[in-house]
C-alpha cells in the first residue's frame, strides 16, 4: 500500500466557539475548552445544560456583560455564549483512511475544491457526518479554514469530522487512486449522479459553485457525476449539491452493508 504523507502544512488553528448546541457539542467531545463566557442572565434562558457539561468537566465559565461577546462574536449570533476552545488540530490523511480501515468499511471521503465560504464548509461538515462519510480533505490555498462561522455552520458535526488540509489537491487525489480509492468530479458534464455507483471506495469533489472544479483537479477524476435540474435555475450552493449527492452514495453503502 502507498503510503500518504501530508508535508509542509499548520496543523493547527485557533477557534472560538459560539451558540450553545456547538459549545454543548464540544463539550461532549474530546474538544480542550478553556473557557465558557456565558451573558448574565443567560443561566435563566436555557443555559442550564451548559453549566452541568462545564462543572462535570471541570471548564472555567465567566458571566460577561453581553456587550462584551457582541464584540467578540465572529458570527453575530453568539445566543448569549462563547467558549475559547484549544487550537483546532487538522488530521491525517492516513489516519483518516486508517479509521475507515478499522470499522471494516470502504473509505468515503468528500474533497472540497476552492469552496470559500464558511457557511457552506460548515453546512457541508454537518452533511458529511450525517452521511456517513470518513472526512473531508481540503487544500491549503485558495479554500476556507475553520472559522467560527464554520463552526457554528456545522452544528457541531466538526467535533465528530476529521478534516485534512493539503498542500497539493491533485496529488493527494493521485495518491488516493495509488492506494485504491475512486474519484468522482461533482460536474455539469457528468453522468446523473444517481446513475453511478458509490458503494466501493470512493472520493466526491464538490466544486466552487460558481466556477466548479478547477481543471487540474477534473483531469485526475475518473468519472463525472452531475445533478439534473429541472426548473429555471442552473446550478446550486455547493453545500446543498453535497447534500444530494451525498445521501445517495450513503442510500447505496447501507443497503449494500458497506
Amino acid at each position: 500500500m502507498v503510503k500518504i504523507v501530508n508535508k509542509d502544512i499548520e496543523r493547527k488553528e485557533v477557534r472560538q466557539i459560539e451558540g450553545k448546541n456547538p459549545i454543548v457539542e464540544a463539550l461532549k467531545s474530546d474538544v480542550n475548552i478553556e473557557k465558557i463566557m456565558i451573558a448574565n442572565g443567560r443561566r435563566e434562558s436555557g443555559a442550564q445544560e451548559l453549566f452541568e457539561l462545564a462543572k462535570e468537566k471541570k471548564i472555567k465559565v465567566q458571566m460577561v456583560d453581553r456587550k462584551k461577546l457582541d464584540f467578540m462574536s465572529k458570527t453575530g449570533t453568539h445566543q448569549g455564549v462563547i467558549a475559547i476552545a484549544s487550537e483546532y488540530e487538522y488530521t491525517d490523511l492516513a489516519d483518516i483512511l486508517d479509521m475507515a480501515f478499522e470499522k471494516g468499511e470502504k473509505p468515503f471521503l468528500v474533497i472540497l475544491d476552492k469552496i470559500t465560504d464558511p457557511h457552506n464548509f460548515g453546512a457541508i461538515i454537518r452533511t458529511v457526518n450525517a452521511c456517513g462519510a470518513h472526512g473531508i480533505i481540503i487544500p491549503k490555498n485558495r479554500s476556507v479554514d475553520i472559522s467560527p462561522v464554520a463552526v457554528k455552520a456545522s452544528a457541531g458535526a466538526i467535533e465528530y469530522t476529521p478534516i485534512c488540509k493539503v498542500t497539493n489537491l491533485t496529488q493527494t487525489i493521485k495518491d488516493l487512486k495509488k492506494v485504491g480509492l475512486w474519484i468522482a468530479g461533482a460536474d455539469i458534464e457528468g453522468k446523473k449522479y444517481f446513475n453511478n455507483d458509490f458503494k466501493g471506495p470512493i472520493a466526491i469533489v464538490i466544486g466552487n459553485e460558481g466556477e466548479g472544479i478547477s481543471r487540474l483537479v477534473k483531469e485526475e477524476c475518473d468519472f463525472l457525476i452531475s445533478i439534473p435540474m429541472y426548473g429555471n435555475i442552473e446550478s446550486l450552493n455547493a453545500s446543498v449539491a453535497t447534500g444530494i449527492i451525498l445521501s445517495e452514495a450513503a442510500r447505496q453503502r447501507t443497503n449494500s452493508n458497506i
